[in-house]
């Protein structure tokens, strides 16, 4: 199966009477599933590059024997109007895991889930991954996060306000322009942040990253961007990074070149997506 013949298709299903929307590639006798999470303002098309199958997470993890459901993360897509549930993080991994659970259904899982994120959609990630109900996470891959803003992103970011963008953030999250798709910014749209964003943001460099991080117990890879401009990535801070991670067998850290912050909609995505796919069937060799 070539990645072009491996259509996703759009699912919604109920869960506790909120509808969970996302996209599904099936793998016929998949090897594994990816579990794949959007970040803010963004939506599970991240990872379906519009007009360009040849960049799709979906696609490709598809045509390699992977499964793949990209998840709109609780709060985005048809769950949008529910908010209100979803302020608990419990809550949002109980139904991120339900959502796939009924996408799924008796459809085969190979080896088990595999939890990529990106950027906000880490937090959800690593909740997931650490989630004490489950035994079958086999590895997680995050990306477009870090621990500390670049200088000109803290200076930028500490502007936005829901009414307010300023100058300088769509070049700060979409740059450099050359390494993405034309019009790729106005194909993807933006599909707004639900509130529990505001919080994820706020408390993930400074608290949560490094009280989830610690508790994970599954390979993990962690990328870098070589355009990456709203976090810090210095060697020193992916060090940093890693050093997080104390209970995983091993951790990668792996400089992608020619991304930007949206490693998924560039023109290098697959590349990307090659290498997490590379790092999915290590983790395989692993889990077995």
């Amino acid at each position: 199966m070539s990645p072009a013949e491996s259509v996703p298709t759009r699912r919604v299903v109920p869960v506790d009477g909120i509808p969970m929307s996302g996209l599904f590639a099936e793998a016929p006798d998949a090897r594994a599933v990816i579990i794949a999470l959007h970040g803010g303002g963004s939506s599970a098309g991240y990872f379906d590059c519009p007009g360009r199958p040849d960049l799709s997470l979906l696609r490709a993890g598809a045509a390699a024997g992977f499964s793949v459901v990209a998840l709109d993360r609780p709060g985005y897509g048809t769950s949008g109007a529910y908010t209100d549930a979803m302020w608990e993080p419990t809550r949002r991994v109980e139904l991120a895991y339900a959502a796939v659970e009924a996408i799924l259904g008796a459809r085969p899982r190979g080896a088990g889930l595999f939890i990529m994120a990106h950027s906000n959609g880490c937090e959800l990630g690593l909740r997931m991954a650490v989630d004490s109900r489950r035994r079958d996470v086999i590895g997680v891959e995050l990306a477009g996060t870090g621990l500390r803003y670049s200088s000109t992103a803290a200076t930028i970011l500490a502007q936005v306000t829901y009414t307010h963008r300023p100058a300088g953030l769509r070049e700060l999250i979409w740059g450099p322009e050359h390494i993405y798709p034309t019009d790729i910014v106005s194909n993807v749209g933006s599909s707004g942040s639900p509130p529990q964003e505001a919080d994820i943001s706020t408390n993930w460099a400074k608290r949560d990253f490094a009280l989830l991080a610690g508790q994970v117990s599954v390979p993990v890879r962690f990328t870098a961007a070589e355009h990456e401009r709203v976090w810090e990535s210095t060697p020193q801070a992916l060090s940093n990074i890693a050093a997080l991670f104390t209970a995983a067998p091993h951790v990668e850290v792996n400089r992608q070149a020619e991304c930007g912050h949206n490693l998924s909609l560039g023109l290098a995505a697959a590349d990307y997506h090659r290498s997490v796919l590379s790092f999915v069937e290590r983790c395989i060799r692993e889990a077995c």
